[in-house]
């Protein structure tokens, strides 16, 4: 047909205006001959242009009309004077294009969309099994079938009906089919349905009304005998109807197939009997079955067969459903099978899966599934195999905040519109989010999104995801925080009990504790309390994922308890999301860093951003300790404030450790745990090197004002001179002095001897910071000799007297406080000693292999494990670190990167140097990196120092979860360290004993 220019450009713009992507080819089909009666009339553009995709559905139009065997005449007629039918036909037209493949192959079936016009109006089984009543082979069974659901679709798509009673109807209509293929089966086998009894058990979506438009409809066969049958007879009957109603839904016919049935989730699974007796699955599920079986039963419902023998079964299985929770792992079982579940996703598919993904429908029905099995065996209001009509019930009976509720309800709804919509356009089984830009725009406009349906797909799509990963832990806690919070006297909306079950369920070892630190924090209606219930939620979800979630609340409790009133405590955790986090991962770890925290609260401002975590460094943490130091009245007040600086520079370091413990998007936990020791190490000596030039500072002014007699200097040693100090390390240091211009030699020891006992006094003083143990004990004679000596009285004794054990201390001698100079030529004076310009003879390196032999038999404590002591045993600290000071010894002279009091820095060098493999001397450098994480995560853990593994089994999971190893993986740990240290030892072996 021509079509002027004018009126063809005119055409043209109004159907871009309607939503055609591709005017031409409508513009084309409209001219055509197949709606020519119609063609003029606007009512057809308007919805055409109403539908998800007005060209798919303008094709689908025209194809349905040139398949009419009397003409288009009646179909169009309709179409144009009909609105319900208009809006229905041309919906389904342009949201699925298999749906319109049918109506091409059945072009009568149109008429099927007249039926249930009155928008009250829904479909149950009744009407579903007089639509397939005529029926009589699967490929009529199949086509009925698909009538059917063109009715569903096209209510469902022109939101005649919600999302939620489109699933209802789709599982009515699957069992309807069910008992319709039932009875062709036994149709055609009469003597096995006259032997037997056969039930049809509905499972998953289609037992609990919400099944998607493709999905496998999971059932569960059980047969029984008829009056006077053999049984064994009776079940290979019944198996075989039940075969044979599986492959009449199953099986691919001319008109394709209508659904897989599957079996699977029946006792045993596909390698148990496809039908049992009533007796045999009960007594399954009392011996064999595992959890995720019980929760498989939650949507047990009977659909087919005998209706007295499907009531019976779900009779007899529901109380153990209801008993689930009791289990021996409950709650570690389900929570497994969750992580499984997530695990094996395809990394490509990890971000589009609408079902399995983070944030997917999955989530919010674990959520309500597990919540349902705790709390459903004293409730049983909330024991219904429908999602939302269970996320309603929870909500009535105060399980979940009504406002969590809603936006729960609102996202999944809107994630089940997007997968119905998504599988209705070629009625094909997926639940991935399609990629193509068509695509996309037609799912989104299907959902009603017109201004740009892409864009505001992805929005929605995110936004409600999002709501679904923040709500999904939520939901387990904030039933208790809402009761609790609105319980009045007189008033038992949510019982103790029901409290207790829901912690003790999430890991909470003594609930009823946890319920009144809960009633404690969150009661009455002061803003703080507000904000305290929406804070808790959140925070017990953390809690939980820790070792101790008990120790996170108790710690929480008093935090609050101590701040709660101070105006930015709570406004911190609320606005600052990170600072919440950081504090439930810290009260939750272990004793040191809550200790730490709860001697001076106001310390949790540290956790509110990510640079409050950095470590300060020497050079700004000296200064301020000298400078309170200044502001003192008294030495007791002075090294009180250098130990306050020290006390909240060690919760940093803490704090910063425990949350890198856990990771983040920007730095994944465990990256590289040897950056995590060495961080540990350099903050702790910096502040203990700064908390020490404090005391010397308190010490000397307390006497003598700003002039010591003599000139003083602290040398640091052991791991105190080699920057790895751990949280529960001494000091190792020697006092060295000089005598200033005429000042007599015994003046000046009095006084350097006064100054460091009353330095060691004061760091030990019993106040509620932690002490700073000095330890002299390797000065030259050991005890037996004097605290500080004169520079030259070092060099005489390192002259006359030093033996090759304090040659092999010295190689970790660094300044730490007092006169700079002096202890730049106290390191001058004993580079001599510890790098030997010859190295070490033959008789030296014997006599260093004789002293560590002694040592590994005597030091180490009786009874203690060999492989598990991370300093004295196999391939813990001592063999790495002597070790690696032999060839400091024998090659520091020739290789200047061995010069360094830093083991890693030293083992690099060595390795640099070519003398150790690059294989030995990373095993070597794992097995110390290991072994000074665990001593940490043990002083973390205990708040007291250790060298091996604790004996208690939560402490020993709270150093697991330190290390990066998750619940129930301890042994896994300790398996592991004794593989690290095992191979390391080898290494000490070759290289320091040699061989």
């Amino acid at each position: 047909m021509t079509t002027a220019p004018g009126r063809r450009s005119s055409t043209f713009t109004r159907l871009l205006r309607h939503g055609f992507t591709d005017a031409s080819a409508a513009e084309r089909l409209l001219d055509g001959p197949a709606l020519a009666p119609v063609r003029s009339d606007p009512v057809l553009l308007d919805a055409l242009g109403a539908s998800a995709d007005p060209d798919l559905a303008l094709r689908g139009l025209v194809r349905l009309a040139e398949a009419q065997p009397d003409g288009p005449q009646e179909l169009l007629s309709t179409l144009v004077s009909a609105k319900p039918l208009r809006d229905r036909l041309l919906g389904v037209l342009g949201a699925s294009e298999a749906l319109g493949d049918h109506l091409a192959r059945h072009p009568l079936d149109w008429r099927a969309l007249v039926t249930y016009e009155a928008a009250d109006l829904h479909p149950g089984v009744a009407e579903f099994e007089r639509d397939l009543a005529a029926a009589t082979d699967p490929v009529s069974l199949r086509v009925a079938y698909r009538r059917s659901l063109l009715a569903i679709a096209a209510r469902d798509v022109c939101g005649t009906t919600d999302v939620a009673q489109a699933a209802a109807e789709l599982a009515d209509l699957a069992t309807a089919t069910l008992r319709a293929a039932l009875a062709l089966a036994r149709a055609a086998a009469p003597e096995d349905a006259a032997r037997c009894r056969l039930a049809v058990i509905a499972m998953g979506k289609c037992g609990g009304h919400e099944l998607n438009y493709v999905s496998d409809v999971d059932v569960i066969f059980v047969g029984e005998a008829a009056d006077g049958a053999d049984e064994g007879e009776a079940l290979q009957a019944a198996t075989r109807l039940a075969s044979h109603l599986m492959r009449i839904c199953s099986e691919t016919t001319v008109e394709g197939a209508i659904w897989p049935v599957d079996a699977n989730l029946r006792p045993e699974g596909r390698n148990g009997p496809l039908v049992r007796t009533l007796s045999s699955h009960v007594a399954y599920y009392q011996r064999w079955a595992k959890t995720w079986e019980f929760q498989a039963l939650l949507k047990a419902r009977p659909v087919a067969g005998d209706t007295e023998l499907g009531t019976a079964y779900v009779e007899a299985l529901s109380p153990m459903v209801w008993q689930a929770a009791e289990r021996e792992n409950f709650v570690t079982d389900v929570q497994r099978m969750r992580r499984r579940v997530v695990d094996n996703i395809p990394p490509a598919h990890l971000e589009r899966e609408l079902k399995l993904g983070p944030g997917g429908l999955r989530d919010v029905e674990f959520a309500v599934q597990l919540l349902q099995l705790v709390h459903g065996r004293s409730d049983v209001t909330l024991r219904s195999g429908t999602t939302l009509a269970a996320l309603a019930a929870l909500a009535a009976g105060g399980y979940v905040g009504r406002s969590d509720a809603a936006q729960l309800d609102a996202a999944y709804r809107f994630l089940r519109a997007m997968e119905h919509r998504i599988q209705l356009y070629r009625l094909r089984r997926t639940h991935l989010v399609p990629e193509g830009e068509e695509d996309l725009r037609r799912l989104g406009r299907s959902l009603g999104l017109r201004t740009d349906p892409v864009a505001e797909l992805n929005r929605e799509w995110r936004r409600h995801a999002s709501v679904v990963r923040r709500l999904h832990e939520k939901l387990f806690y904030r039933p208790l925080l809402d009761a609790v919070a609105q319980l009045a006297p007189g008033e038992t909306r949510l019982s103790p009990e029901a409290a207790g079950q829901r912690l003790e369920a999430l890991g909470y070892a003594d609930p009823a504790a946890a319920l009144r630190h809960l009633e404690a924090l969150s009661s009455g209606v002061s803003r703080k309390a507000a904000i305290q219930r929406t804070l808790l939620p959140v925070l017990l979800g953390w809690f939980a994922d820790s070792a101790d979630p008990d120790a996170g609340l108790l710690g929480f409790r008093k935090v609050s308890d101590a701040l709660g009133t101070t105006p930015w405590y709570l406004r911190l955790l609320r606005d600052e999301g990170a600072a919440a986090e950081n504090l439930a991962r810290v009260l939750s770890a272990g004793r040191l860093a809550p200790d730490l925290l709860l001697r001076a609260p106001e310390a949790v401002a540290i956790l509110g951003a990510r640079e409050g975590l950095e470590p300060r460094g020497r050079r700004h943490l000296e200064p301020e300790i000298l400078a309170a130091v200044g502001r003192a009245d008294t030495p007791e007040q002075a090294v009180a404030a250098a130990r306050g600086v020290r006390r909240r520079e060690l919760f940093r370091t803490a704090a910063a450790d425990i949350i890198a413990s856990y990771g983040t998007e920007e730095a994944p936990a465990h990256a590289d745990a040897g950056a995590l020791v060495d961080r540990v190490g350099q903050a702790v000596t910096d502040l203990n090197a700064a908390t020490v030039a404090g005391a010397l500072r308190a010490a000397v002014r307390a006497e003598w004002g700003d002039m010591l007699p003599t000139r003083f200097a602290v040398i640091g040693m052991g791991r105190f001179g080699g920057h790895e100090l751990g949280y529960g390390s001494d000091a190792d240091v020697l006092f060295v002095h000089e005598p200033r211009d005429g000042v007599d030699e015994q003046e000046a020891a009095r006084a350097a001897n006064r100054v460091v006992a009353e330095m060691r006094r004061l760091l030990q003083l019993p106040t509620a910071d932690p002490p700073l143990a000095i330890d002299a004990d390797l000065r030259p004679e050991g005890r037996s000799g004097p605290l500080a000596r004169t520079l030259r009285s070092y060099e005489a004794y390192y002259r006359r007297w030093s033996l090759g054990w304090e040659s092999q201390a010295l190689l970790r001698a660094e300044p730490m406080a007092g006169d700079p100079d002096l202890g730049r030529r106290f390191i001058e004076l004993v580079d001599p000693l510890r790098y030997p310009a010859k190295g070490l003879d033959e008789a030296a390196v014997r006599e260093i292999r004789r002293l560590k032999a002694r040592m590994e038999n005597e030091r180490l404590p009786r009874g203690a494990d060999r492989t598990l002591h991370t300093k004295l045993g196999r391939g813990g600290l001592s063999d790495v670190e002597w070790t690696v000071q032999l060839m400091q010894l024998r090659h520091a002279h020739e290789v200047p990167g061995l010069r360094t009091t830093r083991t890693r820095a030293a083992l690099a060098a060595a390795r640099e140097a070519g003398l150790i493999g690059e294989r030995d001397a990373r095993t070597l450098d794992e097995a110390w990196v290991l072994a000074t994480r665990v001593r940490n995560g043990v002083m973390l853990v205990r708040g007291r120092a250790g060298d091996t593994f604790p004996a208690d089994a939560r402490e020993l999971a709270a150093v697991g979860r330190y290390l990066g190893y998750g619940p129930g993986h301890a042994g896994e740990m300790v398996d592991d360290y004794r593989r690290t240290t095992r191979r390391a030892r080898a290494v000490v072996d070759e290289l320091f004993y040699g061989g």
